[in-house]
């Protein structure tokens, strides 16, 4: 019998580092510019806004709503094959920054636009834990 393909994990370097290392804590990070006050998500080197380079870390409230969505149909990578159909989610933190993610703990059709959800997370290996977004009720 031969045994599924591995999934691929997220590659970590060192911008995006902190944001897994809370992720592994089970905390949601994301960027904050000490200058201008903005958030933003993917991590960067600088803000993205005043492209100052003076950003701290800080926890996400993990609340927010989901700003898009797209159920798959057809794996993007063969390791996925399984879990068609799956859904690929846009997630509008309370912080005003999106987010790439799967909602969880929920149907695909019952995804719905400005559905509010909250962050949960998956120890995918001892050393990486995933984001996902569950509803809130």
């Amino acid at each position: 019998m031969q045994q599924p393909m591995r999934k691929p994990l997220p590659f970590v370097y060192d911008e995006n580092r902190p944001f897994w290392d809370g992720a592994k804590k089970h905390q949601l990070l994301i960027q904050k510019c000490k200058d201008c006050g903005k958030f933003q998500f993917y991590p960067r080197s600088m803000c993205m806004h005043c492209l100052s380079e003076n950003i701290e870390w800080v926890k996400a409230s993990g609340k927010g709503k989901v700003y898009s969505f797209t159920i798959a149909h057809r794996p993007g990578n063969p390791a996925f094959a399984a879990d068609v159909p799956y859904n690929i989610a846009i997630i509008e933190l309370e912080e005003g920054v999106r987010m790439p993610s799967k909602v969880v703990d929920c149907k695909n059709e019952d995804i719905k636009c400005d559905m509010p959800v909250e962050v949960v997370f998956r120890d995918e290996t001892p050393e990486l834990a995933i984001p996902y977004f569950r509803p809130t009720k």
